[in-house]
């Protein structure tokens, strides 16, 4: 039977102590059918949540108090986005850089930065603020083959640094405090594996590069991730068709969330307490069969969870 919008998606919980626990089902908040939907964000300040449709170059709102929904169009690829800590709108990676984007503003976005002029084949994809402002994205090969994606952080100084290169797609980051002290989790989805880095905090540097979990066939690839108030970690997969919560220390899987949709692109904890997680997917490369049997294909959907995630962080402190 085909779910349709008012189908529950049953959860399915590991048994481990450490596991959080969720309450309903998995739901299909806005059935838009995005071609590569991406990016997902919770404002606090404006509780709502934003996502983006990459290859059809959309920004998404959606309220949940009115269910009013905006989108915005743009002349080239959007991957990600930020709020802004000083200033209104946000900063967004679009195919080639940084820009800023005010959507109340009604004018185009502006670059500030283009780390790769001479890689002709990349776009950005993936990225977010960590806790100290600084923006880190990835950039990746449009044809997802060749090595040519790299990691950067970008400051509020217009300062950016290339941590680590030799990506065809790049996903993540995210952050959490392991035993080992503070660590930041970025995956390498074309290779199937996430890898753990040893991170300064107060210099926003990245080292002592480990692999942390290699992901099997049967789970698709790790795209976007982000980290719970328990410092666990939340890794959609794409062509796994799940998202999955690990402990950070381990990789344990604690918590598996089946979707009904195979190609889960990324997922952020929003809601006023910040217990839903929102979950966006994506159609682009399905074939008529595949996509007659996921008809809520490139859908953002929802699912609440007991323990909190954490606010996003803002861009410039």
């Amino acid at each position: 039977m085909r779910p349709s919008l008012d189908t529950p998606i049953p959860l399915s919980n590991g048994a481990s102590a450490s596991a959080p626990t969720t309450t309903g089902a998995v739901r299909c908040v806005m059935a838009l059918g995005n071609a590569l939907g991406e990016g997902v964000l919770w404002s606090v300040r404006e509780q709502a949540v934003y996502w983006v449709d990459i290859l059809q170059r959309e920004l998404h709102r959606w309220s949940p108090a009115t269910s009013a929904h905006q989108r915005w169009a743009f002349d080239e690829e959007i991957s990600a986005i930020a709020e802004r800590a000083n200033a209104p709108g946000f900063i967004v990676t679009l195919r080639r850089g940084f820009a800023l984007f005010d959507p109340a503003a009604d004018i185009a976005p502006r670059y500030l930065h283009q780390p790769e002029p001479e890689r002709t084949g990349n776009r950005f994809n993936d990225g977010k603020c960590d806790a100290q402002g600084r923006f880190w994205g990835g950039s990746m090969d449009f044809a997802c083959e060749a090595p040519t994606g790299a990691l950067y952080t970008y400051t509020a100084s217009g300062h950016c640094v290339r941590h680590d290169d030799g990506f065809a797609v790049t996903n993540g980051p995210t952050w959490a405090t392991t035993a080992q002290g503070p660590a930041m989790f970025f995956n390498d989805t074309v290779q199937g594996t996430t890898y753990r880095y040893r991170c300064d905090p107060a210099t926003g540097t990245v080292s002592d590069k480990t692999l942390w979990k290699r992901w099997p066939a049967a789970d698709g690839v790790p795209d976007g991730m982000t980290t719970d108030a328990q410092g666990r970690l939340w890794v959609a997969h794409w062509g796994g068709g799940c998202v999955t919560c690990h402990d950070a220390d381990t990789a344990e899987e604690l918590v598996r969330i089946p979707l009904p949709v195979s190609q889960v692109t990324n997922c952020a904890f929003g809601g006023a307490d910040l217990r839903t997680l929102y979950i966006t997917s994506a159609r682009t490369g399905l074939t008529p069969q595949q996509l007659a049997a996921e008809p809520l294909a490139g859908a953002l959907f929802a699912m609440d969870v007991t323990t909190p995630g954490l606010p996003a962080h803002l861009f410039g402190g």
